[in-house]
């Protein structure tokens, strides 16, 4: 039950993207339209009975919240398609009754009103999407897709590297696929390469001879820039990295090995110095980047050195509604399975869930920012600003 207190503090912010006021509800059609769009985001709730302006309860006769309680179980049921599951709570403050609707996120994203239109939080307010990509982001976060199976119109079979596969199915079963009695066709299926009979991105980003000539923006640009300014525009190295997932890897790695500092931490004089920044913690927060980014947002990774960090920012923020403290112990950021399955035999991959883990505890210095606002997900590492 929602504590008197916990209201109090929710009008003393005022209407926020999780909280809406209502002075009152007659028009169920609309009504529906608020609570889908916070279906459609991270949940939220709406307070009837108090002005949405000057945030004061006005609170509601008891007639009026017998009928507000049908009028808004019809309209989640009937009005908003699948429909939703919402709680309702009367509380009283001041001697004054409100209504407290709750709803929450939903797991079948992209909720629509009964007219098939998709609304989402837009701060305070709500607004319609009408953008292709936002919807399928919707349905990704619904569970109901996953960007990295996603068929690739543009792509063909010719567009494959069979060597980089035959090599990859060796890897995970020790023999060829011709020993279990299947066809090239038969094996790139069995294990999602292909889709009804069109490549998936996965398949495509980590077997294609040449992806970014079908996905350009899936890359990485790597900046290395004289002092600490992401507007310098002096640059110690900068180039873009194109090719599978294996080669972004490799040439990430390479790029930071190139501009970062190598010390010599008591090991033989005439020995390569030790990377300033644990080597493995930077395999696993690019590994990271590369497996667990949001493929339906179109941006690419971006590596960025200056004099004081290093940075990795990703395109997408984190999904399911996991916090950077979930993930600090562990929790794994579940967004393309199909492209971890391909990384445990194609990278260095330890394992699902471990690798930010295992990162903090050899670099303890590393920051994690989760930018909701800014659709990405920053890492960011401090070094010294000698170089």
């Amino acid at each position: 039950m929602i504590q008197e207190e916990e209201i109090r503090e929710i009008l003393s912010k005022g209407e926020t993207s999780k909280i809406q006021f209502k002075v009152n509800v007659n028009n169920e059609q609309s009504i529906a339209q608020e609570m889908l769009a916070f279906a459609n985001a991270k949940g939220g709730n709406i307070l009837i009975g108090v002005e949405d302006k000057t945030w004061e309860i006005v609170g509601l006769s008891d007639e009026n919240l017998r009928r507000l309680s049908n009028l808004l179980v019809n309209a989640a049921n009937e009005h908003i398609k699948p429909p939703i599951f919402i709680e309702t709570e009367t509380a009283l403050i001041d001697g004054k009754k409100i209504l407290v609707v709750s709803i929450p996120e939903g797991n079948d994203k992209p909720y629509k009103d009964k007219d098939g239109a998709i609304f989402l939080k837009n701060g305070a307010n709500k607004r319609k999407v009408l953008n292709n990509e936002e919807i399928l982001r919707l349905l990704s976060q619904g569970k109901n897709l996953f960007a990295d199976e996603l068929p690739i119109p543009q792509a063909s079979l010719s567009d494959l590297n069979k060597e980089k596969f035959d090599d990859f199915f060796f890897r995970e079963f020790k023999m060829g696929y011709e020993k279990f009695g299947m066809s090239y066709e038969e094996a790139l299926k069995a294990k999602r390469v292909v889709k009804d009979g069109r490549i998936t991105l996965a398949g495509l980003l980590f077997f294609g001879k040449n992806p970014q000539q079908i996905k350009p923006i899936f890359c990485i640009k790597c900046v290395a820039f004289y002092g600490n300014s992401i507007g310098g525009t002096a640059y110690r190295d900068s180039r873009d990295v194109h090719g599978t997932i294996p080669v972004l890897f490799d040439e990430g790695m390479a790029f930071f090995k190139r501009n970062l500092r190598h010390t010599q931490q008591g090991q033989n004089f005439n020995s390569q110095g030790i990377l300033e920044i644990s080597e493995i913690a930077l395999q696993e927060l690019l590994e990271n980047a590369l497996i667990h980014r949001d493929y339906l947002k179109n941006a690419p990774i971006r590596l960025l050195i200056f004099d004081n960090r290093i940075e990795i920012i990703s395109p997408g923020s984190l999904p399911n509604s996991l916090t950077v403290e979930e993930i600090r112990f562990g929790n794994p950021v579940v967004r393309n399975n199909l492209m971890v399955s391909y990384a445990m035999h194609t990278l260095p991959y330890r394992g699902l869930g471990s690798g930010l883990k295992r990162a903090l505890e050899l670099q303890p210095n590393i920051e994690l920012i989760n930018d909701v606002e800014g659709e990405q997900f920053v890492v960011k590492i401090g070094r010294g600003e000698e170089v």
